[in-house]
């Protein structure tokens, strides 16, 4: 008689995201260190980056000047193609293959930043960068996207200067609080998936409601147990 063998359960996927300075790297790390320390297989990643290519084109679109490294400024809808390309990478050579061992994701950024970025900030519209996100990435969405929120005017001021993309530099102070007006703004819309924590507060409050977070996801759906969405019809 064989044995009886079932597929791993499949992992889950959390992102943090936020605004400039809010401190995506830092809690992302802590929640990679604890999600492990409880008995989970994690996997943390960021946007743009984790592949290669997602690498390269990440020194592109992140160049600390007003223009690309070509010299030429960087059109809004171009943006918007460029992450949609390192993104469909990392989800189909790294995100993907993990959640189906059952390893959980932590993605620093993730399809929320393009649709606030170019779509709040910059004016794309945002059912033209939807059809092109769930092209990008065949439908895969987050379990649980932890929304770091920080005033532009703070968050700025914490980025020291050699970490300091063309994002803080090219850009006014009028695109930062659209971004930030629509992240809050997708998290209204998406309450179920999104938790809202003030930035402002010092790390380790900060912290605190991040490993709430996302102990509620573990408590009230368990770390590999739903199913993948499905891509969302697009708003038209």
């Amino acid at each position: 008689m064989t044995r009886e063998t079932h597929p791993p359960q499949r992992g889950s996927f959390i992102t943090i995201d936020g605004p400039e300075g809010s401190g995506k790297t830092t809690q992302a790390g802590r929640l990679e260190t604890y999600l492990r320390d409880g008995g989970l297989d994690v996997l943390r990643t960021r946007e743009p980056g984790g592949t290669r290519l997602g690498e390269r084109l990440r020194d592109i679109l992140l160049a600390s000047g007003p223009v690309s490294p070509s010299g030429v400024e960087i059109d809004p809808l171009t943006d918007a193609l460029l992450f949609n390309a390192a993104r469909r990478q990392l989800v189909e050579e790294v995100i993907r293959p993990a959640m189906a061992r059952g390893t959980t994701i932590v993605c620093a950024r993730y399809a929320d930043s393009t649709l606030a970025y170019q779509g709040y900030g910059a004016g794309i519209p945002l059912a033209d960068l939807r059809e092109i996100e769930s092209i990008a990435t065949g439908g895969l969405r987050p379990d649980l996207t932890i929304l770091l929120d920080v005033p532009p005017e703070i968050g700025l001021r914490r980025k020291a200067p050699d970490d300091q993309t063309r994002f803080e530099l090219a850009f006014d102070i009028g695109f930062h609080r659209r971004v930030r007006d629509g992240f809050l703004a997708l998290a209204a819309r998406e309450p179920e998936r999104f938790v809202v924590v003030d930035a402002t507060q010092s790390r380790e409050a900060v912290w605190s409601e991040v490993q709430a977070a996302a102990d509620s996801l573990r408590a009230g759906r368990t770390i590999g147990g739903e199913p993948e969405r499905r891509p969302e019809r697009i708003e038209r």
